[in-house]
């Protein structure tokens, strides 16, 4: 059905006519004319003609004033109620997105991709699973920053996810910097279900608090974090003597990991490869299930631009009929 948001404005309609009414009329002069009788039925009958065109110039401006005011009310075309899902969980995701990212460890559809491609490709089907969620995104490397705060928009959070640059945070690795901006965004919101997911594939090499420092103030809010070491423990390179197998994943920090995922009520999940990063979103989602309340919204679309639109053209008609009626 069909609302008018502001429907009050509709009080301005008189508006024309109370002006009409209130000035007052201009003087017309009137002098010597010569009348020659010959002329009387001709003149007549542009007098008539006249009137005419003066009556339907009218009526096209009152039409344009009718449309502007109901285009000023906001029309808008309110749709059927929908249910949708919430669970009042607030979830955090924390990507590194340090220089090592780009190691070329992970398959993605059987072609070799760095850790963050294979990332993307993972967490974005795990956001989209989240219906009901409020979702954030952190990046970080050098520095922590937050990318998106908390959203029901889960598309515009994967965009943003997918948009995200390795090195663009700086080379080295803030974990404890990027749990205290989680901590920092999530302290204000008690009562609520609190989660942050952090991968990172080395160990803390930057920032200005520690990692289990800032561990402890995510428990002192009831904060669960569950940590996710990502690289593989076995890469064949090229070099100067041939090939040699080496270990990618020598810098990864899993005992920090591991206690702060410990100290916070979360768990420490090993990623070396998509299938396994997989395996952990659908563990997380039977940790982490969506516990739905419905909430009925009703869709809402917007009209006014037709009869603004409809107002402006009878005015530009208005406008040329009145220049061509002066010459």
């Amino acid at each position: 059905m069909i609302e008018f948001a502001w429907i009050r404005l509709f009080y301005a309609l008189p508006l024309p006519l109370i002006i009409y009414l209130l000035l007052p009329r201009a003087r017309t002069t009137s002098g010597l004319a010569l009348k020659i009788p010959f002329f009387a039925e001709v003149a007549g009958f542009r007098q008539k003609t006249s009137a005419q065109g003066s009556r339907w110039l009218g009526l096209l401006a009152l039409t344009a004033w009718l449309l502007l005011v109901i285009a000023a009310a906001r029309p808008q075309w309110i749709g059927e109620p929908m249910s949708t899902p919430i669970s009042g969980r607030d979830l955090l995701l924390a990507v590194d997105i340090s220089g090592s990212m780009q190691v070329k460890d992970m398959e993605l559809n059987q072609e070799p991709v760095d850790r963050l491609t294979m990332i993307k490709d993972v967490a974005g089907k795990f956001i989209e699973r989240r219906q009901g969620d409020r979702i954030g995104l952190i990046l970080f490397g050098s520095r922590a920053y937050l990318q998106a705060p908390l959203s029901l928009d889960r598309k515009t959070i994967n965009q943003l996810l997918q948009e995200a640059l390795i090195g663009i945070a700086g080379e080295k690795t803030a974990i404890g910097d990027a749990l205290g901006l989680a901590v920092k965004r999530l302290r204000q919101r008690p009562g609520q279900r609190k989660v942050l997911i952090l991968l990172t594939d080395g160990a803390n090499t930057a920032g200005a608090i520690e990692p289990l420092k800032a561990a402890e103030l995510a428990k002192e809010i009831k904060l669960s974090i569950y940590t996710i070491g990502v690289g593989a423990d076995r890469m064949l390179v090229n070099s100067f003597f041939g090939n040699r197998v080496v270990n990618p994943s020598a810098d990864l920090d899993e005992a920090t990991l591991q206690k702060i995922a410990e100290l916070t009520g979360g768990r420490y999940f090993r990623a070396r490869e998509s299938q396994d990063l997989e395996k952990i979103y659908a563990l997380l989602d039977q940790l982490e299930p969506v516990v739905s309340e419905d909430q009925n919204l009703r869709p809402i679309r917007e009209l006014f631009f037709w009869p603004l639109g409809a107002a402006l053209l009878l005015a530009f008609l208005r406008l040329g009929l009145s220049l061509k009626k002066r010459t």
